[in-house]
């Protein structure tokens, strides 16, 4: 194999605040610069960019959706002949997947973020006359990263994949994240969230539990999305006002979650939470209602956290951790670092593109 750079083109189609646009522009960033080549390209605008990509060449379309970039991604395909294109998120995958018929010597790869049949359920969407485009495109990608075992499952079961085409590349855990050293728990519980005010992540049965808390705490809420409203009437639904904050963006979540005594997670579905293991990395315990999408990879009982199956057992474990406190933030924190470091992370990243550039 010659020793000329693997040339690779990582596409989003946005630098927002979010798990996929933190997690691309990380191994962007951080891959071996002495065997690859690499390029960033957003769809989006610079304006909108909420992670540092210094040190990488970095593409703006300045488009407000995929659909309005496809003439550009088409172009920057056709234009620039990358070895490799890695996409993420489920529409700009689609544009990509039928992009990629014209493309044949080139390798295409995509990067999904959740378990997509329980998501579509969840979503219960009206008819779509694009459905098809979007069940179809896995065929045409040479390989699809899932970030568990729960999407990489989900996919072979309910979309006609190649078995040879998936591959399970847990999220790293990026830098910037120090073990806070063990305290008491803090009179007043401090309790945090971090993620998309959006229906999937299950704000609402967390604030159903916590307004039959009966012990003193204070609930952070870090993000933002389509469902805020809704968030905010059942904070006031369920008498929680004074109780709950509210913190749209910050670039010091870190220290959000190494003051906090708990993390708590209601999602109904994910990929492979960020926040989750981002909570485990500085020493706060987690719990979370069970849910498909890595937390049987991340959560260790009784190490790390705990996984409730009903609201009982979710308000149950917070009891347990306000009276008890047994967990010791350094043993938290390893339980994920030895897992998830970005090391061992950035290496499977690698070694799957090394794969493809040697076929």
């Amino acid at each position: 194999m010659s020793h000329k750079k693997i040339n690779i083109t990582f596409m989003l189609p946005n630098l927002n605040a979010g798990g996929a646009e933190r997690v691309m522009s990380f191994v962007a960033k951080e891959i071996d610069k002495d065997k690859f080549y690499v390029t960033l390209v957003i769809v989006g605008h610079e304006r909108d960019a909420s992670y540092d990509v210094s040190g990488i060449k970095v593409i703006y379309f300045g488009k407000p959706r995929v659909i309005n970039g496809v003439i550009s991604i088409f172009s920057y395909i056709k234009n620039n002949r990358p070895d490799i294109v890695v996409s993420a998120i489920e529409h700009l995958n689609t544009v990509v997947a039928y992009i990629s018929l014209f493309y044949p010597k080139i390798k295409f790869v995509a990067r999904e973020v959740n378990v997509l049949s329980v998501l579509h359920n969840l979503d219960k969407p009206t008819f779509n006359p694009y459905e098809i485009l979007y069940k179809n495109r896995f065929r045409y990608f040479d390989a699809i990263i899932c970030q568990s075992k729960d999407m990489l499952e989900d996919l072979m079961k309910h979309y006609k994949i190649h078995p040879d085409k998936p591959v399970i590349i847990n999220n790293p855990i990026t830098d910037g994240f120090i073990v806070k050293s063990f305290r008491p728990i803090n009179n007043t519980l401090q309790l945090i969230t971090v993620g998309r005010l959006a229906k999937q992540k299950g704000y609402d049965r967390i604030l159903m539990a916590l307004s039959q808390l009966k012990i003193a705490f204070h609930y952070t809420i870090i993000g933002k999305g389509p469902e805020q409203e809704h968030v905010y009437l059942w904070i006031n639904e369920f008498n929680l006002k004074e109780k709950v904050t509210h913190v749209e963006f910050t670039s010091n979540v870190s220290d959000y979650l190494a003051k906090s005594d708990i993390y708590l997670q209601g999602s109904y579905v994910e990929g492979f939470p960020n926040a989750l293991i981002e909570s485990c990395a500085v020493g706060t315990p987690v719990i979370a209602f069970k849910a498909p999408g890595g937390l049987n990879e991340i959560i260790v009982e009784g190490v790390n956290g705990y996984v409730a199956e009903n609201e009982k057992e979710f308000l149950n474990h917070i009891y347990s951790i306000h009276t008890n406190n047994t967990f010791v933030p350094n043993t938290v924190s390893e339980s994920v670092y030895s897992k998830f470091n970005k090391r061992t992370i950035l290496k499977q990243y690698e070694d799957l593109f090394l794969k493809l550039a040697a076929q």
